[in-house]
């Protein structure tokens, strides 16, 4: 049997049966647990993220193009969970847990269908194969946490159900003033309603920013922060290991998407030396929704003991991301990242920046797709583990 097509009961229950008996605190996503005294409440959470897993029999990708992703997929289905987490903070909030066997909400429903493996979902894997074509990615392809990033960006701004504001930061700088521009696209009405010269583009549109619908011009479209990062050439740096662990501390983080060797896989927390992780590489049956709208969603959530893997396995190309649904939380945020960089004993994994460094280009303000040189640069830079993660042969 092919490693690629391994159930998770078989290959990942047995080898990780449960969390250690350490007084260490297991951190998920932003919350603190006991692993002595809190074990059933580190389940619940794990078991109430959004699990993607290789998927089979689905109508074809482009019509004619593969029925299942098995061997080549995860990184896809890395990239729609860190999104869904951060659709379920957005609809339902970080404290909300899935119950299994009960009338689900009417959001959770909606989430769900967003995912489902057809073509007009929202984040199907159709939908990210097939933009990854524009990202010189053929469907079938191996992506890179780059190059999944890229991609829900795209995807996101069709969803005006969730309206979120999905930002990759590039040449690992955050960039504040950019981000409240895209998030608070009132700023730019604002000016350009003022009269003053110049700003009567609004993000590269030219109908002028006085003629915003009153939905966008909310306080705050919630933000969605992806930070394609390498922490090493070969290998992650030691360096940046207690700098990554404190990611998963902050309220804020949905966690980070990378893997090792011949593997994606979507990181939820850490305890001790260990990452905690749900792993991508299950290939189940495609589902398909109820006619009462419903989702079968059994196998949308992993309701084993997740996996663990020691920190220095990772592979040092990686995407960490981070949600906030307002601006007082992308304040808190910033603020809790420049005490980290502040703190000894770790390097800081990118650099926050209040305006726009000279060198650099916003590719976002302007709502342009970069140049193919520049698209080039990136990929080698970020995506060059491809040529470390091999795709499974079949």
């Amino acid at each position: 049997m092919d490693a690629a097509t391994l159930t998770y009961d078989t290959l990942r229950f047995g080898e990780f049966e449960d969390f250690p008996e350490t007084s260490e605190p297991v951190w998920v996503l932003g919350k603190e647990y006991n692993a002595l005294t809190e074990k059933d409440e580190i389940l619940s959470d794990v078991t109430s993220r959004l699990w993607f897993t290789y998927r089979k029999n689905f109508p074809p990708i482009g019509g004619t193009g593969p029925t299942s992703d098995t061997g080549w997929g995860c990184m896809l289905r890395c990239g729609q969970m860190i999104l869904g987490e951060a659709l379920l903070c957005r609809h339902l909030g970080r404290d909300w847990r899935w119950a299994g066997g009960q009338k689900q909400r009417e959001e959770y429903i909606s989430i769900l269908n967003a995912f489902i493996d057809k073509k007009d979902s929202y984040y199907s894997l159709h939908q990210i194969a097939q933009m990854g074509v524009g990202e010189g990615k053929p469907i079938g392809q191996w992506y890179g946490p780059n190059t999944v990033a890229q991609v829900l960006k795209k995807l996101a701004v069709f969803d005006t159900w969730s309206r979120l504001v999905v930002h990759v930061a590039m040449d690992n700088t955050v960039v504040i003033e950019e981000i409240k521009r895209l998030c608070m696209p009132w700023l730019d009405a604002a000016g350009a309603c003022g009269g003053a010269e110049g700003q009567g583009e609004l993000n590269g549109c030219l109908e002028g920013a006085c003629a915003m619908a009153e939905e966008e011009t909310a306080l705050w479209k919630p933000l969605v922060l992806l930070i394609p990062l390498r922490l090493g050439l070969s290998d992650i740096n030691e360096a940046y290991i207690e700098t990554l662990k404190q990611c998963f501390m902050l309220p804020q983080s949905l966690g980070v998407i990378g893997g090792k060797p011949n593997s994606a896989h979507y990181f939820i927390g850490y305890v001790g030396e260990e990452l905690i992780y749900l792993d991508p590489h299950t290939t189940q049956p495609a589902v398909e929704p109820c006619e009462d709208s419903q989702v079968p969603d059994e196998t949308y959530h992993c309701q084993h003991p997740p996996c663990r893997m020691h920190i220095c396995e990772l592979d040092p190309s990686i995407a960490a991301g981070f949600f906030c649904r307002t601006e007082d939380e992308f304040d808190d945020w910033c603020m809790r990242i420049r005490r980290l960089s502040c703190k000894r004993g770790g390097l800081p994994m990118f650099e926050l920046v209040d305006s726009q460094p000279s060198h650099m280009v916003s590719v976002d303000a302007l709502n342009l797709t970069p140049d193919f040189s520049d698209s080039d640069r990136l990929e080698r830079f970020f995506d060059s583990e491809d040529e470390e993660f091999e795709i499974l042969s079949l």
